[in-house]
């Protein structure tokens, strides 16, 4: 997006999906972002300026002397850059707001909490010998666009999936390393729906009867509808099988393709033969979840997890930020105590 494109019809579909110039006018008022209406008018108008400044090529002369020339507002850099700086909380509201518009219906009204981890290693040499990790823990909340949850530990603490308290209603995302089926189990007594990636081996594949289910199978008898939507029963360690919802599309090729390159990779980095399961499944990608089908659709699942996708990059960078403070904090506490 140009300068130019805030100046046309792209201009008022962009205002329309943000609920219009009334409710633009209430959220920039209810977040402080516009407070009086003197040199800037409006919450349209606020919103212009900033995402003329920030989807744009230029600085912020540039930006202000183009307000000024297509009658918009008179303002300085210095004044933009403190509108700028009060603009946190709103466009956090605005991004969680259009965000929410790409969920299903039948999550409308619901938490949406995207469950994501990584790891920072700690500072100084005895640390780096041995291996030592700064592991942080967090949720990312929609519609509002914040972390609700953050937990540092070290490398013994590890991801778990009901390592943050499952809230009731809530709808968590996670990827693959967050198959779990003991703590799945958890997640759901709490009152709580979730969609999880999976891996076609890191699960037990039962059906109804508790028999084995031979999922390159499905995936093969699938193969021309490119989609599979069916229950599917998982394996678990403490308690009975639990019933979930298998929900699985073909990758297009060229993804499809990527997938397998990367698998080759990793089967010679392990030294090891890759399996033909694995060559197939990298054809798919695998879901499991607990929502029902009535209320929300193949559709609506992938466009769930899709969300997590979209996130995901920024869920890991504020995570990586808190480590990395993490870190440096321990660093300084380790040089005070050799001082």
């Amino acid at each position: 997006m140009a300068h130019e494109s805030l100046s046309n019809r792209d201009w008022d579909a962009i205002v329309d999906r943000l609920g219009g110039p009334q409710a633009l006018e209430t959220s920039a008022r209810d977040t402080q972002a516009l407070v009086r209406a003197r040199v800037v008018k409006s919450g349209v108008d606020l919103l212009r300026m900033i995402l003329a400044y920030c989807l744009g090529v230029g600085g912020l002369r540039s930006t202000a002397a183009w307000a000024t020339s297509i009658d918009l507002v008179d303002i300085s850099n210095v004044a933009l850059l403190y509108r700028l700086r009060q603009c946190g909380d709103w466009l956090a509201f605005l991004v969680g707001r259009a965000m929410t518009t790409g969920a299903p219906a039948a999550a409308k009204g619901r938490l949406i909490r995207i469950i994501d981890g990584t790891t920072v290693p700690k500072a100084g040499k005895a640390a780096k010998t041995g291996n030592k990790l700064w592991r942080v823990h967090a949720a990312f909340d929609l519609p509002t666009e914040r972390f609700g949850h953050v937990e540092l530990t070290d490398e013994k603490g590890g991801e778990t999936l009901d390592r943050i308290a499952a809230l009731p209603g809530e709808i968590r995302i996670a990827d693959r390393a967050f198959l779990q089926p003991d703590r799945i189990g958890v997640v759901l007594d709490a009152g709580a729906d979730l969609i999880v990636r999976a891996g076609w081996k890191n699960a037990r594949w039962l059906d109804a009867d508790g028999k084995p289910v031979d999922i390159i199978g499905a995936f093969d008898k699938a193969s021309t509808a490119g989609l599979i939507d069916r229950p599917i029963w998982i394996g678990r360690n403490s308690g009975p099988p639990l019933k979930m919802r298998l929900v699985a599309v073909k990758k297009p090729p060229q993804a499809a393709e990527a997938a397998r390159r990367k698998a080759r990779r990793e089967a010679q980095k392990g030294q090891h033969q890759i399996s033909k399961g694995t060559l197939a499944a990298a054809d798919w990608v695998i879901l499991i979840t607990s929502l029902d089908a009535v209320s929300f659709t193949t559709t609506d699942i992938l466009d769930l997890y899709r969300l997590r996708r979209a996130k995901g990059a920024r869920l890991r960078h504020g995570a990586c930020r808190v480590g990395l403070q993490a870190a440096q904090e321990s660093h300084r506490t380790e040089g005070t105590a050799r001082d």
